[in-house]
């Protein structure tokens, strides 16, 4: 049967995009540190040299003129959106987002749609959609599994930011074969940016049978949403009513925004629960503290999205002549900056290779950091914690199944577990 938009199924769509980003079987901590101390401002292409998977450059990009690896020259060039922009991914991943994807704007443009968009994105606003997140998870999702004693904590974890993020868009959510459908086309626009020639035969077309999919749907609910006078709570309703220096967005804005939004909604919650499932049952006295004092979670979070990030690198384009650490970087050049090594820098985190939630609190660039730091944190943070305490309240003595493989974070980019098999009593 020929793989297509329409029969690409949640699953399929998940699998497709971890072995796109699997990369080669290397080392990504140890390389990464022995370039931190040998080599920290390199003369080329890390990635494409070392880790084999594609950027949001998009093919058409080209390769990095520069890669780096300490935390303070990654922080001054993603602080700095002047001189750093994000404008090239318009061409590479926003291509499937009519350009109009946040992380693919610069200045005035990025300036105005954030100030327009952030409001909704605050915690003061989140915290208002607390109550259905944990109806969500606790009713639909985990109550059912109580009596079975036992998961893969994937099958759950794949369909709960999907589905969250669905109810509070304002989306229809009675029919749950139309939101996995939704989410399958989402996934495939990620899994579009290969490498590989012969796998980007396959996933293209897909992608554009998607891509057209998604904005049919998404436009759909936008128009009977502003129809019924966009009164409600939902991310719709408030995209349609948010409005800056006199400047509201028309249908086809929200539409395209709502659909830039549904990969990362879906995507990077999912692979960080898998990080943050796998770091913590692996430490069963940890696991006993965080059940205690539900207070650690917020630290727990924050240790594994520095720990492992979801997203290893961030790219960059040079808009003037620069100079890194003695390297130049000429105008239009592409700066790889690799998140994943700033995380792990021992100028700045102690002993960065230990796991340790009791950390002195410093800024990991696990969501990025300066004007394109990830504007959906918040609603990220609040729906995994959670689903932590969910699982905490619901499965007592919760650990991993001794008869199953163990969980692995693995992936060159957008790193996560594949499996993460349990049992309780």
């Amino acid at each position: 049967m020929t793989l297509t938009a329409n029969n690409l199924d949640i699953e399929a769509a998940y699998h497709a995009v971890s072995d796109t980003y699997l990369g080669s079987e290397v080392d990504i901590h140890e390389l990464c540190r022995e370039k931190r101390h040998n080599e920290p401002v390199m003369e080329g292409d890390f990635v494409d040299t070392y880790l084999k998977v594609p950027t949001n450059a998009g093919a058409k990009g080209g390769k990095c003129a520069v890669t780096l690896f300490k935390y303070k020259d990654i922080l001054s060039v993603l602080r700095d959106g002047e001189t750093f922009t994000n404008g090239f991914i318009a061409e590479g991943l926003g291509a499937f987002f009519d350009g109009l994807i946040v992380l693919a704007m610069d200045g005035e443009q990025h300036r105005r749609t954030r100030a327009l968009l952030q409001p909704i994105f605050m915690p003061q606003t989140v915290n208002t959609w607390k109550p259905e997140i944990e109806r969500v998870i606790r009713d639909e999702f985990l109550t059912p599994l109580v009596a079975t004693k036992g998961t893969n904590l994937m099958d759950f974890g794949l369909y709960f930011p999907i589905r969250v993020m669905y109810a509070l868009m304002g989306f229809p959510t009675d029919d749950t074969e139309k939101f996995k459908k939704y989410a399958s086309w989402a996934l495939a626009l990620v899994a579009a940016n290969q490498i590989d020639p012969e796998k980007a035969k396959i996933f293209g077309p897909i992608a554009g049978q998607a891509v057209k999919s998604l904005y049919d749907s998404i436009n759909e609910v936008v128009v009977k949403t502003r129809a019924e006078g966009a009164e409600g709570n939902g991310l719709i309703s408030r995209l349609i009513n948010a409005e800056y220096e006199g400047r509201a967005l028309d249908d086809h804005e929200v539409t395209t925004f709502v659909r830039s939004l549904l990969p990362a909604a879906g995507e990077t919650t999912t692979r960080t629960f898998s990080s943050i499932m796998t770091l913590l049952l692996e430490r069963p006295d940890l696991l006993e503290r965080v059940k205690n004092d539900r207070s650690l979670i917020s630290k727990l979070i924050d240790e594994s999205v520095r720990f492992e990030p979801v997203s290893t690198f961030k790219v960059r384009q040079a808009s003037k002549d620069v100079e890194i650490g003695g390297v130049k970087v000429p105008k239009g050049a592409l700066v790889q900056c690799m998140v994943i090594s700033a995380n792990r820098d021992e100028d700045i985190f102690p002993e960065p290779d230990t796991f340790d939630i009791d950390r002195q609190a410093r800024p990991s660039l696990g969501f990025g950091f300066g004007p394109h730091m990830c504007i959906g944190q918040f609603v990220a943070k609040v729906e995994l914690n959670s689903a932590i305490n969910a699982i905490l309240d619901l499965f007592p003595g919760i650990r991993l199944d001794p008869s199953k493989p163990a969980p692995k974070i693995a992936g060159a980019q957008l790193r996560g577990a594949k499996a993460i098999h349990v049992i309780w009593d």
